[in-house]
């Protein structure tokens, strides 16, 4: 039985909404803090500081964390990197870990800061790492949090995380580098992976997850052909191996199912449709399991 430690703040919402795909619904109490999850591989939860989860990964206190890289790296926690699961607040997947300044600066890399600059940051270790690679000695200022504020009153430059990069534009600040992209992480403790039951539960955690994960974006096409339009209709479907065919029972017609980017719905159908398609069903997929 596996321990959990999961996500507060701004990845909370979204893992909440992926476990309840997943079908691993997770319940509050009335203990905020420590939810459950009606499944019989998942025995404790705790809901932490994303910050503190690979930490406490890497301790032992859980068998499997939900944390972002960055944070991963920042903390340099020894732990399994067990999936990538690409989902975040405004559900873009990926975050920058960005140095920015404001926008009257005529610095427009990391290059262009001079030696001793001040830098704002919740980052430290990973900020210092990336000064260090480009040669240069800058003073780190500890962030606890508003760090796109900061700049220009009381420091030169920011390194914060952002999404989209509109908090930081709308405090008149600029982005001139990347420290680096983070993507949210599931990972699990050493000892944990390596104990045989508690792997094979963490890899069937790891499969619904990742199944609502790759569903996303997806649909699933139900239509009905007649045979002799058959072969341009499978021809102009994008599917992710090869549909599913079946004959309907004696009228001449066959039935067609396959999984295809719900991007391309939109201009899929009406052609599907020119080329003898009929009956066509869109349904939602909640998972794909490979």
């Amino acid at each position: 039985m596996l321990s959990l430690a999961l996500p507060k703040g701004s990845l909370e919402q979204g893992t909440l909404e992926l476990f309840r795909e997943a079908d691993l619904e997770i319940m509050r109490t009335e203990r905020e803090y420590n939810p459950r999850i009606a499944d019989p591989r998942i025995g404790k939860v705790k809901i932490l500081r994303p910050q503190e989860i690979p930490t406490y990964v890497q301790e032992g206190y859980f068998d499997l964390g939900i944390s972002g890289l960055d944070w991963v790296l920042e903390s340099g926690a020894d732990v399994v990197e067990v999936a990538d699961l690409p989902y975040s607040k405004a559900g873009m997947g990926k975050v920058r870990l960005v140095v920015a300044v404001h926008g009257s600066s005529p610095w427009q890399s990391a290059r262009d800061i001079p030696d001793n600059a001040r830098v704002s940051t919740e980052y430290p270790r990973l900020t210092t790492q990336f000064f260090e690679r480009l040669g240069k000695r800058v003073h780190i200022v500890y962030s606890y949090g508003a760090t796109e504020a900061k700049v220009p009153e009381l420091v030169d430059v920011a390194v914060d995380l952002t999404e989209t990069g509109a908090t930081l534009i709308r405090n008149g600040l600029k982005i001139i580098d990347v420290v680096l992209e983070s993507t949210t992480k599931l990972i699990a403790n050493r000892a944990s992976w390596s104990d045989p039951e508690k792997r094979r539960e963490i890899e069937e955690i790891r499969t619904l997850l990742l199944g609502v994960i790759d569903a996303r974006g997806r649909v699933m096409l139900k239509l009905n052909v007649p045979a002799e339009r058959l072969d341009d209709v499978v021809s102009a479907l994008p599917a992710m191996k090869r549909p599913t065919i079946s004959q309907l029972y004696d009228d001449g017609y066959y039935a067609v199912e396959t999984i295809v980017p719900k991007s391309e719905v939109n201009v899929l159908i009406p052609r599907l449709k020119a080329l003898g398609a009929e009956d066509i069903v869109e349904l939602k997929v909640y998972k794909v399991v490979h």
